[in-house]
């Protein structure tokens, strides 16, 4: 009976722990999908202002359609990459597509600017003077959030590849997720904004 008693005793704790662990991965799990969430709102605030600073550019650059066209396009590129990451936010096909389209969209918006830079009149626009401002202020706090994202991350994918919890991650399909990393290109290059 002593016997019986101690082996219901073990399950019961084992059945415990099982079950905190499954609970910690989960927990971890929806942390880094809601600092996903976080970028997810200064990434779509950032694709909003982009169409307003073109149209602010556009009768000031009439002639650098190009430039502008390629704004719009990589802007789009963009606004459509973070839909398919924030759908399935640490799916590394969906971080890489949407680094990449950031990492194009910062470019072009640097090119943007560059030639913002021969045009006194449009450097000293009040309009694009506010937008090149609340872009620069939504760069920062994309920063911010990208790092909050890639440390909820990195404790998700601890927990899913440390002993013992990698047992219940691999029984219940707990993938490692994605960080949200920015290509090289981007660092080396960021947005500048002046005016």
């Amino acid at each position: 009976m002593v016997w019986l008693i101690a082996l219901l005793v073990l399950a019961i704790a084992l059945i415990a722990w099982f079950a905190g662990i499954y609970n910690g991965l989960v927990n971890l799990r929806n942390r880094f999908r809601n600092a996903f969430a976080q970028i997810d709102v200064q990434l779509k605030r950032r694709h909003d202002l982009i169409p307003n600073l073109v149209e602010t550019a556009k009768g000031f650059l009439a002639h650098e359609r190009e430039t502008l066209e390629a704004v719009i396009a990589a802007r789009n590129s963009a606004e459509g990459a973070r839909t398919r990451a924030a759908a399935s936010p640490g799916d590394a096909q969906a971080m890489q597509g949407l680094a990449s389209a950031e990492a194009g969209l910062s470019g072009v918006l640097g090119r943007l600017f560059a030639l913002s830079e021969a045009y006194p009149d449009l450097k000293s626009d009040k309009t694009m003077m506010q937008l090149s401002e609340e872009l620069s202020t939504t760069e920062n706090k994309i920063s911010f959030a990208r790092q909050a994202f890639n440390d909820a991350v990195m404790r998700y994918n601890n927990k899913c590849e440390m002993v013992p919890s990698n047992l219940v991650a691999g029984m219940f399909g707990f993938e490692r997720a994605e960080f949200f990393e920015v290509e090289e290109e981007a660092e080396r290059a960021p947005v500048k904004v002046q005016f």
